[in-house]
């Protein structure tokens, strides 16, 4: 049973196809998609000459790019995370990027491998696409966190200005100007929409079904009941951010006492298998005295099970419902 250095091989292969994804991305757009600038996307761009029909244009259509591939049956898996991380790249051009990373994992494998052909084929082309998807979700969670932050105070900075008398439209075209991206592009874009006649309660329901976020569906609920029934929505959202400011702290309390456990359950489930491969690479005649018996195998998918049965306990240890 000797494995020897191909499985350090495959993770720097692996390893290689995230830090080429990452850096054609920021070598194709640089600061410009950039989430934490003091001054958003939608607004460098107006300030640059663009109008304000062409900027709104421009963006929702990069918002709504992922959305019209879903039925792409290959690329529906990733257009949902791709949505959510707000990529810049088409869809097109993740497609090209998952081939083009398949054949320089292949070339790496090739060069530093002696595995079959069909072996290097099916591994290269799981390490293009799992090495993007994996790229797109780390995205998506990013973007998806920072606005989950930036929401409770972008609520607060709606019901002051409603305070001091400002219409609705006018404090979320606040919002758009005071706060950074992700969230400020995004309000930016339904201050726009409401501008040229479309209903500010049906622009929140499309933010909050980009994003697929709870708090921001209470948001377009309040605004939508406001809206045909009336009342004080300075009051009703200042009560709305009172909750969504709750429910981030007790997200974040639960994740800060979960996260002992989540690491303890990582390092359970990827010790055992990094043991192995110390094992290997540093004695590859170890198991030699025992490869050979009616046991090994039988053993070893008895392992194999323990070990998967470590990960989904362990995950349903730490994952606690809010």
């Amino acid at each position: 049973m000797s494995i020897g250095m191909e499985p350090i091989i495959y993770g720097l292969v692996f390893l290689s196809v995230l830090a080429v994804v990452e850096g054609l991305y920021l070598l194709a757009f640089g600061r410009s998609i950039s989430l934490n600038r003091r001054v958003n996307r939608r607004l460098t761009l107006l300030e640059k000459g663009g109008k304000r029909e062409e900027v709104l244009e421009q963006l929702r259509k990069e918002m709504s790019q992922h959305v019209k591939s879903r039925r792409v049956p290959l690329y529906s898996l990733l257009a949902v995370q791709a949505q959510k991380a707000n990529i810049a790249f088409t869809p097109m051009q993740l497609t090209m990027l998952m081939a083009g990373l398949a054949g320089l994992a292949f070339a790496g494998l090739s060069a530093g491998t002696d595995a079959g052909l069909p072996i290097r084929i099916g591994v290269a082309a799981l390490m293009g696409v799992g090495g993007v998807y994996l790229w797109v979700s780390n995205k998506a969670k990013t973007r998806m966190a920072l606005i989950e932050e930036q929401l409770p105070d972008a609520v607060e900075l709606m019901v002051r200005s409603l305070r001091v008398g400002h219409p609705f439209a006018s404090a979320v075209a606040i919002v758009a100007r005071e706060v950074p991206d992700p969230l400020g592009t995004e309000m930016g874009v339904i201050s726009d929409e409401a501008a040229y006649g479309r209903e500010m309660s049906e622009c929140l329901k499309g933010l909050a079904e980009r994003c697929d976020m709870q708090d921001l569906r209470f948001l377009a609920v309040a605004v939508a009941i406001q809206s045909q029934s009336g009342g004080n929505l300075a009051e009703i959202l200042a009560g709305l951010g009172k909750v969504i400011r709750a429910r981030f702290k007790l997200f974040r309390r639960v994740k800060a006492i979960t996260a002992e456990a989540k690491w303890s359950g990582m390092f359970l489930s990827g010790f055992p298998l990094a043991a192995l491969v110390g094992i290997n690479v540093i004695e590859p005649n170890y198991y030699d005295g025992v490869k050979e018996t009616a046991i090994f195998i039988p053993a070893c998918f008895a392992v194999g099970a323990l070990l998967t049965l470590n990960v989904i306990v362990m995950r349903a240890l730490v994952n606690i419902k809010v």
